[in-house]
């Protein structure tokens, strides 16, 4: 008897579950290709935009179309609110006399490299335009008939008030990169971290062409307005196969290390905030999804980012 209770209740039980079964359709919107927009200025620099079209997520990955997805034949202009400059095409492959080093520094790849690519962008040689503390920008693209806009502002930089490595336990040659930074009360401000070792190789030149950024660099003020507090950042050149365990993402001794403190508005911080987000969960399925927000106006994607940064180097001894 007991047993037919329980096959008439798990018979119950099925017939339920069958019964409450529904088809769901879901509408998964066409894919719809848009501009994306990736510009900066920052103090004492000449603005620097790139322009490429969006991709579907089964388009090639390859370098071909990579390197093809970029635009040129854009009208671009950058605006102070007094001087408006239009700013000129530059692309890697043709440079002018002289401008060598300055394209490699913007584009991320050493001089070296610049032959070997055909990246276009928009900068200006014209130092009326570039970047200044205190001043808001207005980028204007018009690409096909379209005008996307974006507006940054060059916020006040902050410096840290000191700096120092300190050795990890049990590995007295490696540790962290620590700084003290005191916050200013009363008032929203977003920071960005950057690092680039300036140690020689045998040739003489530096280990670093180029700054480089940890795994999350950037944070804002939210938990801190006003404070005065010690932290620690990852070096990002330690990782990797050749690099041992228990030294990964730590700064030998010896290293001298040009940290690259950069701040920004909060339209700015809101972007990077969710990129590096979405950077950090790709691939995982159990995490949220993240809409990464923009600040230009038109229809397109990307950021049009101003930055004010400070400088200070670390020689890491203890």
């Amino acid at each position: 008897m007991k047993k037919r209770k329980i096959l008439f209740t798990l018979l119950a039980t099925i017939l339920l579950l069958n019964g409450c079964t529904k088809e769901i359709t879901i509408d998964i919107p066409g894919y719809e290709e848009q501009l994306v927009i990736d510009g900066q200025i920052e103090t004492g620099q000449p603005p620097f935009v790139l322009i490429s079209k969006s991709k579907e997520v089964y388009a090639p990955t390859d370098i071909d179309a990579f390197l093809n997805g970029y635009i040129t034949g854009a009208i671009v202009t950058v605006s102070d609110g007094t001087t408006t400059v239009q700013l000129d095409e530059l692309c890697s492959d043709n440079l002018p006399a002289g401008t060598e080093e300055i394209a490699a520094a913007m584009f991320g790849i050493s001089v070296a490299e610049l032959a070997n690519y055909n990246i276009c962008a928009y900068t200006s040689f014209n130092t009326a335009i570039w970047g200044q503390v205190g001043k808001t920008y207005t980028l204007t693209v018009s690409f096909e008939g379209q005008t996307y806009t974006a507006e940054t502002s060059i916020v006040q930089p902050t410096s840290f008030t000191n700096l120092y490595w300190k050795a990890e336990p049990g590995t007295p040659n490696h540790g962290y990169s620590w700084v003290t930074l005191s916050d200013q009360a009363n008032q929203y401000d977003a920071y960005k971290w950057e690092i680039k070792r300036i140690n020689t190789n045998p040739d003489g030149t530096t280990v670093d062409g180029s700054y480089t950024a940890p795994w999350s660099p950037v944070f804002d003020d939210d938990f801190f307005d006003g404070l005065t507090f010690d932290f620690f950042y990852e070096n990002p050149h330690a990782q990797g196969p050749n690099v041992l365990e228990e030294h990964r993402w730590l700064y030998p001794m010896g290293d001298t290390v040009v940290i690259k403190l950069s701040k920004m508005d909060r339209n700015v911080y809101e972007f990077l905030e969710k990129k590096y987000t979405q950077l950090s969960t790709a691939g995982n399925p159990f995490a949220t999804p993240t809409n990464i927000p923009n600040n230009i106006t038109g229809g397109a994607l990307g950021v049009w980012a101003g930055y004010s940064p400070s400088y200070d180097t670390l020689a890491c001894y203890p």
